[in-house]
């Protein structure tokens, strides 16, 4: 038996009894909080655009989307997934080497069952299966030091889900992953650099094309079963040799994926909650900093700090501020939040936070390297132009996994992204679907979904 025919058998044998009573929890969470930061995307230029092709090209009236008409699966994968992502405000979760954002299979496992016609127990079930698959690959399996981006795990995450959903055997299971794992390696440079659109689509794009992967093995199209370990592979040509044993897995990795407590990258989450608290205790304005000094874990330095993917410094976009530490904690300060409002335009290009961010330095740090990712450790230090230093130490942040959210805190931040979209009614009809998913259908979520109304 080759190893994705073992992945197959993981998902094919996976039930909802597997899941223990926090990991159904911590689901329903995720799946609240993704929808909320989907409806808060609802404005987004590429959303729009995006919108725009799936009116021009049409498609079967199979899956709802969000706030809008019904669509073939894949193209519901695409747009919903687009959503999800858009605000960089969804989950993630830490490997060593690689980070990735689970509730990226919301939108294409949602258009599988809506599509089968499922219950919400079926959709938990498959969703838990990707994010088993895509959290477990990015411990083993990482690929971002070798130049390709972590979507190259969410192919076989998506298809996996997309399978379990649709009820396919583990044959055709099996065939849907290979077809969609050979097919789907993006390249990282879609978050080095100058950042585009790319940064917030590349998942949702992985989904369109894993999702129609699963559709094409559904009836019949087979694929490279030696996908993970033949020659030419996934191993020998991208991730090198790694082990898991599929049938020792669980569905509880979702246990220790993470929420954004602030509209930001997530390496940057203890940092603005340190700089927020440090300006609370100590209270200073934007304009009494003389510089401040962020030293962080190596991953962090890297990906947002410009250790790694470009001057971080250089601010223009949406796509940029949320990837730049330095503008992150600037605007912190200076707005006392960091939410969807913060990236606007004409937010980004004001002279107060141009100002600011270039007086931040961020340094790597060895030992807080070390407990990454058991911990997201940093140290802020604000000098100040009257000579006093301000000192804050961080070793996590509220949505972390040793912090977790309430069901109630997430609900605030629901009702905060998807207000402007929706009446007070649908809100409560949305959260108390989400609370009792396992009791109902998967189409009576998405009827509540698609009644939410786009300006």
């Amino acid at each position: 038996m080759t190893q994705v025919e073992q992945l197959a058998e993981f998902c094919w044998h996976a039930s909802f009894g597997d899941l223990s009573d926090n990991a159904r929890e911590q689901l329903k969470i995720r799946i609240l909080d993704a929808i909320g930061c989907a409806m808060g995307a609802l404005d987004g230029e590429p959303i729009r655009l995006i919108r725009e092709q799936i009116n021009d090209f049409g498609g079967a009236s199979r899956c709802t989307l969000i706030a809008d008409h019904q669509t073939a699966p894949d193209r519901a994968a695409l747009y919903n997934g687009a959503l999800v992502r858009y605000l960089d405000f969804n989950d993630s979760y830490l490997a060593k080497g690689e980070t990735c954002h689970p509730s990226d299979n919301l939108a294409p496992v949602l258009a599988g069952a809506e599509y089968a016609h499922k219950s919400g127990r079926d959709l938990m079930t498959a969703l838990a299966v990707a994010y088993q698959v895509q959290c477990r690959l990015s411990d083993v399996a990482p690929v971002r030091a070798k130049g390709f981006d972590h979507t190259t795990q969410g192919a076989y995450a998506v298809a996996a889900g997309v399978s379990k959903v649709l009820g396919l055997d583990a044959a055709k299971t099996a065939n849907a992953i290979a077809i969609s794992g050979t097919a789907y390696n993006a390249l990282r440079v879609t978050r080095t650099g100058t950042l585009s659109n790319w940064k917030g689509l590349a998942y949702p794009d992985t989904a369109m094309g894993a999702t129609h992967a699963t559709f094409l093995a559904m009836r019949g199209i087979t694929g490279p079963l030696e996908i993970f370990e033949g020659n030419k592979g996934f191993m020998d040509a991208i991730a090198g040799r790694f082990e898991i044993d599929w049938s020792r897995e669980n569905l509880e990795r979702v246990t220790r994926t993470i929420l954004k407590r602030y509209n930001a990258e997530i390496h940057s989450q203890s940092a603005i909650e340190g700089i927020l608290e440090l300006k609370q205790e100590h209270p200073f304005t934007g304009d009494q900093v003389q510089g401040i000094e962020i030293d962080i874990f190596d991953v962090a330095y890297k990906i947002i700090g410009g250790g790694e993917e470009g001057d971080k410094t250089q601010v223009h976009t949406k796509e940029q501020a949320d990837h730049s530490l330095q503008y992150m904690v600037a605007v912190a300060i200076l707005d006392g939040q960091v939410m969807p409002e913060q990236y606007r335009p004409e937010r980004i290009q004001q002279a107060d936070v141009q100002s600011l961010l270039r007086r931040v330095e961020v340094r790597p740090n060895e030992e807080y390297s070390r407990r990454f990712p058991n911990e997201m450790p940093c140290r802020l230090t604000v000098k100040l132009k009257n000579g006093e230093t301000l000192v804050k130490e961080k070793h996590d942040y509220e949505g972390f996994f040793t912090r977790q959210p309430s069901w109630e805190t997430v609900t605030r931040k629901f009702e905060h992204l998807s207000g402007p979209y929706t009446s007070e009614p649908l809100r409560r009809e949305i959260v108390e679907a989400v609370s009792n998913l396992e009791t109902i259908e998967v189409a009576d979520l998405a009827r509540l979904l698609g009644s939410a109304r786009a300006d």
